[in-house]
């Protein structure tokens, strides 16, 4: 397991921690949310990934962790996980990333990143990526990150709908 804390307070406001079994249902309806904001509501996309509401089992192995974001009042508003890159030895994937509206602009995703690309490199080698034309700010975010975009996926995903692929050194 990695040396990350339990849980980590960013501004006073919110708190990031390992995801828990009860938090998978506030975490599915935090990416369904996302999703239909920017158009991908849809299969090809995370939305009609089967293990949405189960993240809390999927993210309890070795190489693998899920953070959920919490607000003062522990409502979930955010997440992000890394998981292995099925079928690229080396190579993970930074999955689910996303941040409600209110959440945006408070610094909460640089903590995320920090944390997801920090347990990353004690597991792997590369961190990959996909995501959508339209999440504009998600993509100059992760470029802010060193990622760099790919002119086709690293390889074949059950997300086949992302149009924007995205690879880092750790």
């Amino acid at each position: 397991m990695s040396s990350i804390p339990s849980a980590v307070p960013v501004g006073g406001a919110y708190r990031i921690r390992p995801i828990q079994p009860g938090d998978d249902r506030a975490v599915e309806s935090v990416i369904r949310t996302c999703l239909v904001e920017f158009g991908a509501d849809r299969e090809g996309f995370a939305w009609s990934d089967p293990d949405l509401g189960r993240f809390s089992q999927i993210y309890d192995r070795p190489g693998a962790r899920y953070w959920v974001v919490t607000d003062q009042s522990g409502q979930v508003v955010g997440g992000a996980g890394i998981g292995p890159l099925a079928g690229a030895e080396g190579v993970c994937e930074l999955q689910k990333m996303y941040c409600l509206p209110p959440v945006r602009g408070a610094g909460v995703a640089h903590v995320l990143m920090r944390q997801a690309l920090d347990f990353a490199a004690q597991h792997y080698q590369k961190c990959y990526l996909e995501t959508f034309h339209t999440m504009l700010a998600a993509n100059r975010f992760y470029q802010k990150y060193g990622f760099q975009r790919l002119p086709a996926p690293y390889l074949p995903t059950a997300h086949y709908a992302c149009d924007v692929w995205y690879l880092r050194e750790l």
